[in-house]
């Protein structure tokens, strides 16, 4: 199975038009659910907005990055990616355009921070070095959309303070932020960072010091903090006999304890295999997350995990040949108000369109299928999380498909809203 941090790039932009499109809305009245596609990404206004989810501002619009598109004469004619801003309705507005210096390939989502600003990351750009796409960047961004590089990675000899930061940045209570790399750290394999809103990066933990790698590597999703004051986390490879990825605790110091190494059973991995995602922390005080390997039907699985590191499998996604259902959900989860969990699959619907779905699964693992994706121009292969907004909706996108077909080889991807039924 391909890990996140080999995923290859789409093929080259196409643009065909600079305008972003309202779709008409797609209704379940039986179920209670509107789906209306928003906003389709040409390349121009951003494209291939991919694993971090959106979040909303505290003046109420939504915000995120689009890991391609923008200036397209930049990134080898793919453009070098956006931070966007879109209201409720679905009008679009394109905050930056990256231009390689500042940042290629924004993955992760933002955080608003206690001072109003946005901080994210890229896993590109930057310094040039790193394999030609770059090395990364940590940025500032404030609402009006005047973007200050705060960090390149890789600034260290052998790039020692990590690079390739995909899954965004939490800021602590303690006010700095913290993220994870995919790369680098004293063995090559990732590491866990602090950095301060002026710039200032500590290297808390580098994974891989031993043989196999017991403490994990490549985490690729962000942080969480959890009520006891730690950071949670997971890393898509590593850990046990099979090494197919951890959950780890770190305290703010750096001092990290491994909870769970999945595939720990057996080669099929019952428990689960790759964990993409993150974590959410629910209002049961467990921890509630996703992997897209194994489970019992090898399509991945939704999991509950205790502080102390008892991992429970609630649901496991169908992966098997001749099983039209969902697989490999790379989004994290979400804890809606009605306190049942929300996410995405990057695959599956209905066995001949399975272009991914939206499910909702209760604390005791009762999944139920929300939206199934079944036309290209609907949007195609959601691989990034929800977000409730404070009416209740949910937002998401899909990294590919929308109207404009002929962009990446598959479409530049949407922004949708799904009204789920669970408003307060």
């Amino acid at each position: 199975m391909t890990t996140l941090a080999k995923l290859p790039f789409r093929a080259a932009l196409k643009t065909t038009c600079s305008v972003f499109l309202f779709c008409a809305a797609t209704m379940f009245p039986a179920a209670g659910q509107t789906f209306t596609s928003l906003v389709d990404f040409d390349g121009t206004n951003g494209g291939v907005p991919q694993y971090g989810s959106l979040i909303q501002g505290t003046d109420r619009n939504l915000y995120g990055v689009a890991s391609l598109g923008g200036n397209l004469k930049l990134c080898n004619h793919y453009g070098c990616g956006t931070v966007l801003k879109m209201t409720p309705e679905g009008k679009l507005t394109t905050l930056h355009n990256f231009d390689f210096k500042d940042g290629w390939l924004a993955y992760g989502k933002l955080v608003q921070a206690t001072d109003g600003n946005f901080y994210g990351t890229t896993s590109g750009g930057g310094f040039s070095k790193c394999g030609g796409q770059g090395c990364g960047t940590v940025f500032k961004i404030t609402p009006q959309g005047a973007l200050t590089t705060l960090y390149k990675f890789c600034s260290k000899t052998n790039c020692a303070d990590g690079w390739v930061s995909i899954g965004g940045l939490i800021q602590s209570t303690d006010g700095n932020f913290y993220g994870t790399t995919v790369r680098g750290g004293a063995y090559d394999n990732g590491t866990v960072y602090k950095i301060t809103s002026a710039g200032k990066l500590t290297t808390l933990h580098s994974f891989c010091a031993q043989t196999n790698c017991p403490d994990g590597s490549k985490p690729a999703a962000a942080l969480i903090q959890a009520k006891d004051g730690n950071f949670y986390g997971t890393t898509q490879l590593g850990g046990g006999s099979y090494r197919y990825g951890t959950i780890f605790k770190i305290t703010p110091t750096g001092k990290l304890s491994t909870l769970h190494s999945f595939c720990s059973q057996n080669q099929q991995c019952p428990d689960g295999s790759l964990p993409i995602a993150g974590l959410v922390q629910a209002t049961d005080g467990d921890f509630y997350g996703t992997d897209i390997g194994g489970g019992a039907r090898s399509g991945g699985t939704v999991f509950r995990i205790t502080s102390a590191g008892k991992l429970t499998t609630l649901y496991s996604f169908c992966g098997q040949v001749g099983c039209p259902n969902s697989e490999q959900p790379y989004g994290t989860l979400i804890q809606a108000t009605d306190g049942n969990f929300y996410g995405t699959t990057y695959y599956g619907g209905n066995g001949q369109r399975d272009f991914g779905t939206i499910f909702k699964i209760t604390l005791a693992g009762k999944l139920t299928t929300l939206h199934k994706f079944e036309t290209v121009t609907g949007g195609q292969y959601p691989d990034a999380g929800l977000v409730q907004a404070t009416n209740g909706t949910f937002f998401g996108t899909t990294s590919a498909g929308g109207t404009f077909t002929d962009c990446y080889g598959g479409g530049c991807g949407t922004i949708f809203m799904l009204a789920a039924g669970s408003s307060r």
